[in-house]
């Protein structure tokens, strides 16, 4: 096979979509291959194990949180039928004590499986293989978010069998990236990559700053944007925790204070109401030696043609030359409300060509995970439509998945 590839999985959406006539389908294209159904059966063990060996497949998966009956009945179908049956330990409470029960019933793998919503909220580790290869009897395979960077991680941590998903059908060339994971995985080589990482608290604003304000939205159920803030300056972005400001019209004195109160890479966020300026050119040239990351108001700002010759990002309501006096009212990290959004101290702010959101900062690892997720399926879609494979809509089946 190409790339060297011996084990293709038809992954549980996949069949979810398809039924079996993938597994089907994928036996045809690959006759040589070891084709894994990736069933997650729960219940009627038999019949699915029958169903998968009779489609093509070699392999198939229960989870480890079936009944020990379900569990056994899949074992005994997989001899009857020729299929080898893994046992997927995902979600059950203590996967070494489990992995340890399942030796008694005789699966040919277990299987240890970081979900990838636990992915997408900073949740990985290799710490439940360790424990469940100490006590399994059998090949321990480790799925979830394996990459060229992880993948020596995983081996030695001691996982025979590697399920790598996102690093190769996400990739611009699947081939190319199988190669280079086939590559890291005989040289125990730590080969760097800058996308299909997960990430926790830590290294959040590379993520924010590779993702753009549209994967945002769209990896995370349409989250709304800050309505009608646009940038000042085209091309530049933004990312870094709120500091926030409420003002009336034109008082610019507590926009001005918030310099100072906010640290380096932070964004200060003003609500105010009016048409007046409440900032401006000296404002941003005080902001940018201090470092901030950039400025969102609710309101007017002006100075624009100095503002856009600093190169720093500022985006605001409305630009218009008129200011207002520095009285001091208002207050600096209280809550603020821009377009029903509400904005607290520390949430996430990011701006760019396309406008600002606001990202609650308990949550902002699992957005920026699910932008970056977002991010990768379209390179590998734009990369479809540059090929001539297929338009837009044919790439991403439309007509098919519109809702009935």
């Amino acid at each position: 096979m190409a790339a060297g590839i011996k084990w293709i999985e038809a992954g549980t959406p996949l069949i979810k979509s398809e039924g079996l006539d993938c597994v089907r389908a994928l036996r045809k294209e690959f006759p040589q291959a070891t084709i894994v159904a990736d069933l997650k059966t729960m219940d009627a063990g038999r019949a699915e194990m029958e169903m998968a060996a009779k489609a093509g497949a070699d392999v198939g998966t229960v989870m480890a949180a079936a009944s020990d009956a379900t569990i056994d009945e899949c074992i005994e179908a997989g001899r009857n039928y020729g299929i080898r049956v893994a046992v997927d330990l995902l979600n059950v409470r203590d996967p070494a004590e489990r992995a340890a029960q399942m030796t008694k019933l005789g699966p040919s793998y277990l299987g240890v499986h970081v979900p990838i919503d636990d992915q997408m909220r900073g949740r990985a580790s290799f710490d439940v293989l360790r424990k469940v290869v100490e006590v399994a009897t059998v090949p321990v395979a480790i799925a979830g978010g394996i990459n060229s960077e992880t993948a020596i991680d995983a081996i030695n941590a001691g996982a025979e069998i590697l399920i790598v998903g996102g690093a190769i059908i996400k990739s611009e060339d699947a081939r190319a990236a199988s190669e280079e994971m086939l590559r890291a995985i005989e040289t125990g080589e730590r080969i760097e990559t800058k996308l299909y990482k997960r990430v926790s608290g830590e290294n959040v604003r590379d993520v924010l700053a590779q993702v753009s304000t549209a994967n945002i939205c769209d990896g995370n159920h349409r989250m709304p944007s800050l309505p009608n803030l646009r940038p000042v300056s085209d091309g530049l972005k933004m990312a870094g925790p709120a500091v926030t400001v409420r003002t009336i019209a034109g008082d610019w004195a507590k926009p001005v204070e918030a310099i100072d109160v906010a640290a380096a890479g932070d964004v200060i966020v003003v609500q105010t109401d009016g048409e007046e300026a409440v900032w401006g050119e000296l404002a941003t040239h005080s902001a940018r030696i201090k470092g901030l990351a950039g400025v969102a108001i609710d309101g007017a700002v002006r100075d624009v043609a100095d503002i856009r010759e600093m190169g720093f990002p500022v985006f605001a309501r409305t630009i218009q030359p008129t200011a207002g006096e520095p009285k001091g009212l208002g207050e600096i990290n209280a809550p603020i409300h821009i377009g029903g959004v509400k904005i607290c101290l520390g949430d996430w702010i990011v701006g760019d060509d396309d406008g600002v959101v606001a990202i609650p900062r308990g949550k902002v690892a699992e957005i920026a995970n699910r932008a970056m997720d977002c991010l990768e399926k379209e390179n590998r879609i734009r990369r479809e439509i540059e090929a001539g494979r297929s338009s837009l809509a044919k790439v991403v089946d439309l007509l098919r998945w519109e809702k009935q």
